[in-house]
Parts: C-alpha cells; sequence; structure tokens
C-alpha cells in the first residue's frame, strides 16, 4: 500500500517541506505535492519550473542504510518515473540517462531531486524529490527538454492520477532494494540506459572526462573507459552524451 499524500495547491518546495518536517521529527513514509512550487529546485541548485499541470512530489521517509547505500534511492525513483512515461507514451520511447534522468525520446522528461539528513536518534531521513513534465516543457531549460503531452495523443493525466500510477510504481521499486539490495534495481535500470557503449562527457567540479560509459558499479558509479584503456568511476556529476 501506498503512502499517504499530502496536497498543497500552492508551496515553496516539496523538498522543502519534508526537509521542514523531517527535521521536526517526522519520518514518513509521506507524499508531498503541489499543484506548483514558488522555489522548485532541482540537482546542483538549479531552479525547477513548476507550472500548472506538471507534477511536483517528494516521498519522505526514514532509513537504517548508510548515507552511501540511501543514494542509490535516486535509481529507485527513475524507475517508477520509467514506468509512469511508459503508461504515457510507450516504453519504445522512454530511457534512463546517468545518473537519474527519465528520458522521452533523447529529451529530459523529467528531474529527481535525493537530499538526506541524520536523525538525532539514528537514522537518515530522505526527501526523494521528484519534478515530472507532464503538459510543459521548461521555458529556460539548460539541456533539450520535452513533455508528455508532446508525445501523446490524448491528453497527458492530471498531476494527482499521475502521482497515483508513479507512487505505486515507487513503492514496488523501494520494496524490492529494501528486500534484495541494489542489484536488481541495477540490472532494471541497466536494460533501459541511454547512451551505453557510447562516448561521453562527465561535467565534475574543476575537470572534464571523456571516455566510453560501460555501465554501473555495484553501488550505482558510473564506469567510464578512458581513451588509455583505463576506467574512472564518476559517482557525481553531470553526464552528456551528444545533445543529450
Amino acid at each position: 500500500m501506498s503512502a499517504p499524500i499530502l496536497a498543497f495547491d500552492e508551496i515553496d518546495s516539496t523538498n522543502a517541506e519534508a526537509r521542514r518536517r523531517a527535521e521536526a521529527g517526522e519520518g514518513g513514509p509521506l507524499w508531498i505535492t503541489a499543484l506548483t512550487q514558488t522555489a522548485g529546485r532541482g540537482r546542483r541548485g538549479r531552479d525547477w519550473e513548476s507550472p500548472i499541470g506538471n507534477l511536483a512530489a517528494t516521498y519522505l521517509c526514514t532509513t537504517d542504510k548508510s548515507a552511501a547505500d540511501a543514494a542509490q534511492v535516486s535509481f529507485v525513483a527513475a524507475l517508477a518515473v520509467a514506468e509512469l512515461a511508459d503508461a504515457c507514451v510507450g516504453a519504445e520511447r522512454v530511457a534512463l540517462k546517468w545518473p537519474n534522468d527519465p528520458l522521452v525520446m533523447g529529451l529530459k522528461a523529467s528531474g529527481i531531486l535525493v537530499e538526506s539528513g541524520a536523525f538525532a536518534a539514528g537514522g537518515l531521513w530522505l526527501a526523494v524529490g521528484i519534478g515530472v513534465n507532464l503538459a510543459h516543457s521548461p521555458v529556460a531549460a539548460e539541456r533539450p527538454a520535452t513533455s508528455f503531452a508532446e508525445h501523446m495523443q490524448a491528453a497527458p493525466p492530471k498531476p494527482r492520477e499521475a502521482l497515483d500510477l508513479l507512487a505505486a510504481a515507487f513503492d514496488r521499486w523501494l520494496t524490492r532494494w529494501q528486500a534484495e539490495g541494489f542489484a536488481p534495481i541495477a540490472a532494471a535500470w541497466t536494460a533501459r540506459a541511454h547512451g551505453l557503449g557510447e562516448p561521453c562527457v562527465a561535467r565534475l567540479p574543476g575537470e572534464e572526462v571523456h571516455g566510453v560509459a560501460e555501465g554501473l558499479d555495484p553501488d550505482g558509479a558510473l564506469r567510464l573507459r578512458l581513451d588509455d584503456g583505463q576506467i574512472r568511476r564518476i559517482t557525481a556529476g553531470d553526464v552528456f552524451f551528444g545533445a543529450a
């Protein structure tokens, strides 16, 4: 059974609300959603546009996993978004780009931001923020983006309808991750992966690394084979394949 849903018409950020609740001692599980955000955030401090008609939601929960292992929940979220996209635009159009960018026809259609913190009594809280471009593409996107509506003949689902589908998929993958570890998550993610075997550039703080994407390590790091044959593990950063 999926977690309860707390819905707002407008909020600064669903992740910020999850953080406030966690820092007040609340641990979920709980979905927090809003029709629009006034200060939505993406990865690396980027702004995230949240027009009415798109989905903005955050899952708040607790975990006993280490911070490094807990970060794998971003792959869980990506698989859940991919299943939502399958239902709307067709699985043949959906792919996942490392670390957690769901793509439709090679264009970014969703963003995932995972934040966490420690409880004084032990354990971590996790805020898994998910934004999905259901009806609208961002106006000021840094990279090519799209919306589900651009690939559908019918109208896209309403945000609450989409959240119901997303939450059910997220719950299934979260249960597998908790019971079986990262291996089945990594396998499912790899089956949908965009760009494996292709040249790419990883933009890291202070450097760019060029190589060929070979796949995931057991902890979720991306393996890049460099020109000299060495393997470089990418644990954080932005990876670009051509125009995507």
